[in-house]
């Protein structure tokens, strides 16, 4: 299945918590599975938000992101903390990530692995569409290093049309993403930990309907997105190590990305394989990328 086919929120958090490859949202979970969901290692427990919030650094943000950071907390009506993820990742590839995730999405339609879209509407800005019935805004109204690593706050405003509502359906968004390094791997790979909060809120909707008939689907969808969007950051970070050459040359491909952040994106390629001593095959890297969302056949067609 290909990456970003999952529910609204999913979508709209991206790299945050976007990227069901594995969930077809129009089905229903079995109770097994809901049980699973609020066993993930995520929480959506007052403490955890009071330690979100209070995390906030509300001091430093520009008036306008403070505003629209503040409005959004008042207007929650669904929190949830998705389970902390560590995995092996180049720290300026990530970073990267975060802040052009056109890019990565760009990746994602040139391998034919995800419906989504994401197009620049202005600095730190996108339009988005995930080809099944949602259609959206996101910016990143917050950024700030902290430590070795980032803090990012971005906000969305989109809807949803489809089977999963009766009517449609429209929200907003608040999603703060934490990553910091952690000790090497035993093969010397640099590793990442990622904490994502996310602060939804669905229009005309309170806090018992949406508990009631969205709250396992979201948490569901948003933990398993988060996982997949990890896993394909760490299978393409490995790929710039091992296959420079070959990922240098893929980003000559992304037509939806600004030639300056293909320039950057290929830059961080080469260093991650010089660092490793590699260059790699071109012809093999996009298969290596796309193994795991493709058929058999899709992946021969791709080679093609």
């Amino acid at each position: 299945m290909p990456i970003c086919r999952g529910y609204w929120i999913g979508v709209w958090a991206i790299f945050l918590a976007a990227g069901s490859a594995s969930v077809r949202a129009d089905e229903p979970a079995p109770a097994a599975n809901l049980i699973a969901v609020w066993n993930d290692g995520g929480s959506s427990s007052r403490e955890a938000k009071r330690q979100a919030v209070e995390s906030l650094p509300l001091d430093r943000m520009a008036a306008p992101a403070r505003q629209i950071v503040e409005r959004a907390l008042r207007q929650t009506t669904l929190y949830r903390r998705l389970p902390v993820q560590t995995f092996a990742c180049d720290a300026a590839l990530l970073e990267f990530a975060l802040v052009h995730p056109e890019a990565i999405v760009d990746v994602w339609r040139v391998l034919g692995i995800s419906r989504l879209s994401l197009d620049p509407a202005g600095p730190q800005q996108w339009r988005l569409s995930d080809g099944y019935g949602t259609v959206g805004a996101l910016r990143l109204v917050h950024r700030e290093r902290q430590g070795g690593g980032s803090l990012l706050v971005y906000h969305g405003r989109g809807g949803y049309s489809g089977s999963l509502a009766p009517k449609p359906l429209t929200g907003g968004c608040l999603i703060v993403v934490r990553h910091h390094p952690e000790p090497p791997a035993a093969d010397g790979r640099a590793r990442q930990n990622v904490r994502i909060d996310a602060f939804l809120d669905v229009d005309g909707m309170g806090l018992e309907l949406v508990t009631r008939t969205l709250q396992p689907l979201i948490v569901r969808s948003a933990a398993m997105n988060l996982t997949e969007v990890c896993i394909f950051m760490e299978t393409l970070s490995t790929a710039a190590a091992q296959n420079p050459t070959g990922v240098v040359r893929l980003t000559d491909r992304l037509a939806r990305t600004d030639p300056e952040h293909r320039a950057t994106f290929a830059g961080i390629a080469r260093a991650a394989g010089r660092n490793a001593g590699r260059t790699g095959d071109p012809e093999v890297v996009q298969a290596e990328l796309a193994a795991r969302w493709l058929s058999t056949e899709e992946l021969d067609t791709l080679q093609r």
